[in-house]
């Protein structure tokens, strides 16, 4: 599938990061603002500072490679994020496949990554709203391990609770791979970008090389 056109120094001539999360000091921390932890190094690499794009969502907006790269924040919580990508599209009109979100994923050891072009929502809330709002499954994802589940503890609770300590140096080399690979799929696309990050994380230095292991 040719999923974008190449410009003269990228794969796009735009793209939209959405980056899924809660908003709030409640949820800064948790599993699930995964998509909000990315959205903001990605911001901070590039020297931006977020702006209220609209009633339901925060942005900025970079260049990368002559791509402009629009950054979104939903501001509607995790279950309506699809009312934000609507809203947006309906004030700055996007194709499905300049779409590109960013989300928590337990079905996903800590610290993988996994970027497919289009799928389900895999019981994602987020996921499942921009699919039913968008009325397609056909943009792209960027999944973080978040998981696995401990036994018996119910997933939803899970998600809303903040990493463990031990846990923390694993996030950081997830979120900098992960803005690695959303830069890398600007100027190489998404097909040389699912080979190079989308890997199985050994919990070593090495893991934040973004290499298939």
């Amino acid at each position: 599938m040719r999923f974008s056109r190449r410009t003269p120094h990228g794969m796009f001539e735009k793209l939209i990061l959405v980056g899924l999360g809660n908003p709030g000091a409640r949820y800064e921390s948790t599993r699930h603002n995964m998509g909000f932890l990315v959205a903001d190094a990605l911001a901070r690499k590039r020297g931006l500072d977020w702006k209220r794009g609209a009633r339901s969502y925060h942005r900025c907006e970079c260049e990368i490679a002559s791509t402009r790269v629009l950054l979104i924040k939903p501001q509607t919580y995790m279950n309506l994020s699809g009312e934000a990508v609507l809203e947006l599209r309906e004030s700055r009109p996007f194709q499905n496949r300049e779409l590109l979100v960013v989300v928590d994923d337990i079905a996903l050891p800590l610290g993988a990554l996994r970027l497919r072009t289009q799928g389900s929502d895999g019981g994602h809330n987020g996921l499942r709203s921009i699919i039913e709002e968008m009325e397609t499954t056909r943009f792209a994802r960027l999944r973080l391990g978040v998981g696995p589940v401990p036994p018996g503890l119910d997933p939803a609770d899970f998600v809303l609770d903040s990493f463990p300590e031990d846990d923390l140096d694993t996030v950081r080399r997830m979120v900098r791979a992960a803005v690695r690979c959303i830069e890398f799929v600007v100027t190489e696309g998404y097909s040389r970008a699912m080979s190079r990050f989308n890997t199985v994380p050994d919990n070593t230095d090495h893991a934040d090389e973004g290499t298939t292991q």
